[in-house]
């Protein structure tokens, strides 16, 4: 399966690739969609900048799943806003070629690779690096977004597996009503 992180970001926007088969994770590509190019009072262009970047990634890897970075909330609600709008384009680049996407938080995120929820991104730079027995560190955004695509690459297997219990659950739960049977 092959698995594409997003690191939602307006000025930067990473991106990074891998595969998985069974245990067996490998590096396919990463980097970075930059919006500094634009003027940073056009929004909208920046926006399209981060929609278009999204979309040539995904047509050129064929991922089968994508992950992306949940917004947190930040002191500056205008910084949420503007990147929440850039995570939205992000978003609407993935699911506009019909990819299932999956959410994490970047706490999610640093927990699962580095081992605690405050970890620096030099911390997840160095983790991933190993991970995927990279030559060299990748970047802060391109780390943060393969970072993303190893916690989807583990979390899929159990996914897949609760899926398909997920009808068993769902029958069984749906014959109670209210503590009763029905």
């Amino acid at each position: 399966m092959r698995i594409l992180g997003i690191d939602p970001g307006l000025q930067r926007t990473g991106f990074g690739v891998v595969d998985i088969d069974g245990s067996q994770l490998s590096y396919v590509a990463s980097g970075t969609i930059s919006t500094t190019e634009a003027d940073k009072g056009n929004l909208p262009a920046r926006l399209k900048l981060i929609f278009d970047g999204v979309c040539e990634v995904r047509q050129r890897y064929q991922p089968q799943s994508a992950s992306v970075e949940i917004v947190f909330v930040n002191v500056n609600p205008q910084s949420t806003l503007l990147l929440g709008q850039a995570r939205g384009a992000a978003l609407a680049a993935l699911v506009s070629g019909d990819l299932p996407v999956a959410e994490y938080t970047a706490l999610q995120m640093k927990k699962a690779i580095v081992g605690h929820g405050l970890a620096s991104k030099d911390q997840v730079q160095a983790m991933v690096m190993r991970l995927l027995q990279l030559p060299g560190l990748p970047g802060k955004d391109a780390a943060d977004a393969l970072g993303l695509a190893i916690v989807h690459a583990h979390a899929a297997r159990h996914l897949l597996a609760l899926g398909s219990a997920g009808d068993l659950a769902r029958r069984s739960q749906s014959q109670y009503r209210r503590g009763r049977a029905v």
